[in-house]
């Protein structure tokens, strides 16, 4: 083999054992990778809704004409959760004057993930009362006054007859919404139970037409004789108290309505001690919150 011949070898040789940066990339380069992996999300929600969540995803791949590689990869998962506590389930203790009833709700009730069925043992730490009955009668009114002490709880009535006269007993008995049996399906229940765990009121429309009624009958023939109102202030107070949010000084007020300096004072200070308010304009802050001027 002549020199040349074996210079030639060798140079082959080493282009073949040490291939330069240029030629590994291209060689590394040949081919795809296709892989498939499973992966598995967690994340939290509040109430029932889609949460995003972090998994991981191993897969394996062949690489043509290169061999096997494995690799992972880190992806995103969606999770469906039920929260808890504040913002979370509302917990509901059930009232019933028979068996078939109290089944009947429960059984309604437990099925929607976003309630919580408290026992009766510990149903002074339910948001709502539901108490399921025929009517209104003696033994229900007792139910209702007893469930009314307990002023963090709200309390719906699901009846299946609701007499006129029963309007003046429920407001009385501090009954929050009002349901018929005969239209209580589960997403009716659902959303009595969510309103007045919201502090809103629901009440069959008849019924809405019949409080309205009562409420300005009791203004008309009892309140207004007697210079009162349905709110907190007398309508001489809510009078002062208008005045003086705008601008009025006190003999300015007492020229208006007609009254005494020193009753104009003494007014506005019983409405201050009454109320707890701190001063004249605590008391017209508190008027405007609340709708009284």
């Amino acid at each position: 083999m002549t020199t040349a011949e074996t210079k030639s070898r060798t140079t082959e040789r080493g282009q073949y054992r040490r291939p330069d940066a240029a030629q590994r990339a291209a060689r590394y380069a040949t081919g795809t990778s296709t892989g498939a992996g499973t992966g598995t999300g967690t994340g939290t929600g509040a109430t029932t809704g889609p949460a995003t969540g972090t998994g991981t995803v191993t897969g394996t791949g062949e690489r043509t004409g290169m061999g096997v590689r494995t690799g992972t990869a880190t992806g995103t998962g969606t999770a469906t959760g039920v929260g808890t506590g504040t913002g979370g389930r509302v917990t509901v203790a059930v009232y019933a004057e028979d068996l078939i009833l109290q089944t009947g709700m429960i059984h309604q009730l437990r099925m929607r993930p976003e309630i919580e069925l408290i026992p009766e043992a510990e149903a002074d730490r339910a948001q709502v009362s539901l108490v399921v009955v025929d009517m209104v009668d003696d033994q229900t009114v007792q139910l209702l006054h007893r469930l009314q002490r307990n002023t963090s709880t709200r309390t719906g009535l699901v009846v299946g007859f609701f007499e006129s006269g029963a309007l003046q007993t429920m407001i009385e008995c501090g009954v929050a919404a009002v349901l018929r049996r005969g239209e209580a399906d589960q997403d009716r229940l659902i959303h009595l139970v969510k309103a007045m765990a919201n502090g809103e009121g629901v009440l069959p429309g008849d019924l809405l037409g019949k409080l309205l009624d009562h409420v300005s009958s009791l203004q008309r023939t009892v309140l207004d004789p007697r210079g009162l109102t349905l709110s907190t202030l007398t309508a001489r107070e809510a009078e002062m108290i208008r005045l003086v949010s705008e601008g009025y000084d006190t003999a300015e007020i007492a020229q208006k309505t007609s009254y005494s300096e020193r009753t104009v004072k003494n007014v506005l200070h019983e409405v201050a001690t009454r109320l707890d308010l701190r001063n004249r304009a605590h008391a017209v802050g508190y008027a405007m919150r609340h709708g009284l001027i």
